[in-house]
């Protein structure tokens, strides 16, 4: 498939809203691929690059290459040129990634050059692409649209199904089954506003303790424990507690849901960096295990013996989970059986705040498990945090952002009057507030550059974020986690802007 297609086609997709277009244009191009092209075709729409970040920055991506007059470069070759870049390091490296993306560069038309920059720096989103894709390859394809998506989810890979069904047609899916061992894709929470919102909603429900630690599925199979990440990344070698806890256990062959977290001293969690910095840490695991120990905490349990649980209800399946987990293993819940025990959901939210968590989950008690999936049977409610912050400068957006300021540089207030960076966002933002902002940032910009603009530190916009960590990044040493932009306050200075003090104080456990 030529990149030319890919390109015209993500560009169609970004341009309009409607659900049923996105899908039927998406069939049509799943209709024209190989299947080898799948792998390639499906992560590039959605903005992924297969093999991760490359480190291609402005720099290099930003110098004039004249375009191909016609398009000959296929999404193989693309992606083959890429996996070289990848490859490339040492000394002459920086000149010989200069030298690949030139090349790949010059081999592409204006149009492909233009979804080439997005993709490399990110900047190619088009929102919950994977579900839209599914659905286009069922139509695609002939096969069910539910029996598309239960082998996303059992196969935990939506390429491997797509490059399936693209072979060997709608047959191909029986292929895909709960197994333990091969990882599926967890079942994820929508948000509600309020604990009151989500008792409403639900009805009859379990409210839940949102642990802010890592999401792990853990498989056990006799002796053999493996741990993966809610990306299907193996850790089992860097957590051997928790496989010393799996093979502690009552049952033989299960799949289990969970977080790991990590308590400190007081019996209070630590922060969310700590524990995913100990994760995270490949070298000399046994002193990180010593130095920051986690603690596996289930919620779900998704096979067990040779049962697959998915679709019974939540219910059936924590019984089966308490079955299997002894108390202080699994996540502190309460049951409300009537909508009318609001109260004591709310009660439950408090003190779990109190207890140093992030909030609730409230599930639906006869839901069964939508791996893959944010259902609308988990809605999670957690407080949310709120920064006055001044905008310090702002990058360029791609694909349908292109011509439009979105990327925001945003700035605490410092002791001496200045202004220090926290962090970035493109999130939160309305077709009609990019225009705005991109109207207004150029009024305010000092300095124009290819890949944006800095501007006077004047426009103060209000940020909604769900916590602070630790970033050698910054110059204050900490940076902002899931920022995203609620509304700009012109009615506010920016010498009215929140300081990093403030900041550093509402996060004690953090710290710079």
């Amino acid at each position: 498939m030529l990149l030319a297609r890919l390109a015209q086609v993500s560009r169609e997709v970004a341009a309009t809203s409607a659900r049923s277009e996105k899908t039927a244009l998406l069939a049509e191009l799943f209709r024209e691929a190989e299947a080898d092209d799948v792998p390639i075709v499906i992560p590039y729409l959605a903005g992924r690059l297969p093999q991760g970040r490359l480190g291609v920055g402005w720099k290099v991506l930003g110098r004039g290459v004249p375009p191909a007059p016609a398009p000959s470069l296929t999404v193989r070759e693309v992606d083959l040129r890429l996996s070289g870049l990848g490859t490339v390091s040492g000394p002459g490296a920086q000149a010989e990634r200069s030298r690949i993306i030139g090349e790949l560069m010059g081999a592409a038309t204006e149009d492909e050059q233009r979804f080439l920059r997005g993709l490399l720096t990110g900047e190619v989103r088009q929102g919950a692409l994977d579900a839209i894709a599914v659905e286009g390859l069922a139509r695609a394809t002939g096969a069910p649209p539910a029996d598309v998506r239960r082998a996303v989810m059992l196969a935990g890979s939506l390429r491997a199904v797509a490059r399936a069904l693209l072979a060997d047609g709608p047959s191909a899916l029986e292929r895909f089954r709960l197994t333990v061992g091969r990882p599926v894709l967890p079942m994820l929470a929508h948000s509600a506003s309020s604990v009151a919102e989500a008792v409403d909603r639900l009805g009859a429900c379990a409210v839940e303790e949102k642990l802010d630690g890592i999401r792990v599925q853990v498989h056990r199979d006799g002796g053999t424990v493996r741990i993966h990440t809610r990306t299907l990344d193996d850790i089992t070698g860097r957590l051997p507690e928790v496989t010393a806890a799996a093979l502690g256990l009552a049952g033989e062959r299960f799949v289990l849901d969970g977080e790991v977290i990590s308590f400190g001293a007081d019996g209070r969690p630590r922060s969310f960096q700590e524990t995913a910095g100990r994760v995270g840490s490949r070298v000399d695991v046994a002193a990180a295990a010593e130095a920051v120990p986690v603690s596996p905490v289930f919620f779900d349990v998704l096979s067990a013996g040779d049962r697959d649980l998915l679709d019974l209800p939540l219910t059936e399946r924590h019984a089966e989970l308490a079955r299997l987990v002894p108390e202080p293993m699994r996540v502190r819940r309460t049951v409300l059986s009537e909508p009318e025990d609001v109260a004591e959901a709310e009660r439950f939210l408090a003190e779990t705040l109190a207890r140093g968590h992030e909030g609730v989950v409230v599930k639906a008690l006869d839901a069964p498990y939508s791996a893959g999936r944010r259902g609308a049977s988990w809605l999670k409610v957690k407080p949310v945090h709120t920064l006055d912050m001044v905008v310090l400068a702002a990058e360029w957006g791609h694909g349908r952002r292109t011509g439009r300021l979105s990327n925001l540089h945003l700035g605490a207030r410092t002791a001496d009057g200045g202004f220090v960076m926290l962090g970035k966002t493109f999130k939160g933002m309305t077709d009609a507030m990019l225009a705005w902002q991109t109207e207004r940032l150029r009024r305010l910009a000092v300095e124009e550059k290819g890949w944006g603009v800095t501007v006077r530190p004047e426009l103060v916009v209000e940020i909604a974020y769900d916590g602070l960590q630790r970033s050698s990044r910054y110059p204050a040493g900490v940076t902002l986690r899931f920022a995203r932009v609620v509304r700009y306050r012109e009615d506010k200075r920016p010498e009215e802007a929140d300081t990093v003090q403030t900041l550093l104080a509402a996060h004690p456990e953090v710290g710079p």
